[in-house]
């Protein structure tokens, strides 16, 4: 399915709508092939002494990615994040059954048997870690918590049994009655159906019934109506399936 964002620019007006359109069907974003570490001047070598002392916090869709951490930190310049590439048994990287105010189908973990994902861990100091709540917990999507008992390998070769990460008060949404995994995500032995997210939001567009809708105006409702998003999330949520794995919410 083609991503139905037009190309086209005749100024400013236009620039911002490829922009909105961009950021809601971008999502995840790229991301290195490697560990790293986020500045304000760019990504620097990872630096595993820069880890001491912080918070591992799981990174399960666009918190792995520079772009989406500018966006977050970039008024900031002292902010240096180390994001570390990893590999979680067990589990994959689907979509959650809401949409955020840029217009994407977030990312969500998801109980996968079988299924190692990749997956990044954001090692965040504690002005980090506050900062990261307000965008991530500011809309009542996610529960920040700790899960136990995982398989976790770090790009470098640790491991660890447990981690913190931002999980879905929602629960994954259904399609064709089964979990849908992120394509933009690699995992090997995925058993769930994958999609990106631009064809993840057509899937969306037809699901709540928009067909009337061009696929651009639709992704621009989700951005600028808010009860419109609403109402389509709350659409979304009505079967979805929480988080498959215990874990303690942390308020």
């Amino acid at each position: 399915m083609s991503d139905t964002a037009s190309t086209s620019s005749d100024g400013p007006a236009d620039d911002a709508r490829a922009h909105l359109l961009h950021r809601a069907r971008a999502y995840p974003y790229a991301a290195p092939e490697h560990s790293y570490l986020y500045t304000a001047d760019g990504i620097r070598a990872f630096e595993s002494r820069a880890c001491a002392g912080r918070t591992p916090v799981l990174a399960i869709g666009s918190n792995r990615a520079p772009e989406r951490l500018r966006q977050k930190f970039g008024h900031a310049l002292h902010h240096t994040i180390p994001v570390q590439r990893a590999r979680l048994r067990h589990f994959d990287v689907v979509y959650s059954a809401h949409i955020t105010s840029y217009g994407a189908a977030p990312a969500m973990l998801q109980v996968s048997p079988g299924t190692e994902v990749e997956i990044w861990v954001t090692w965040l100091d504690a002005e980090q870690l506050t900062l990261m709540h307000e965008t991530e917990r500011g809309a009542a999507n996610y529960h920040y918590a700790e899960l136990a008992d995982v398989r976790l390998t770090m790009e470098d070769g640790t491991h660890a049994r447990s981690v913190f990460a931002y999980v879905s008060t929602r629960g994954h949404m259904l399609h064709r009655g089964r979990a849908l995994a992120l394509k933009d995500v690699p995992a090997r032995g995925r058993r769930y159906a994958h999609a990106t997210t631009a064809e993840t939001l057509e899937h969306i567009r037809r699901r709540v019934g928009a067909e009337d809708h061009h696929p651009d105006e639709f992704v621009a409702r989700l951005v600028q109506d808010a009860p419109y998003r609403a109402e389509v999330t709350e659409r979304l949520a009505q079967d979805a399936v929480p988080l498959q794995h215990p874990l303690r919410i942390i308020e």
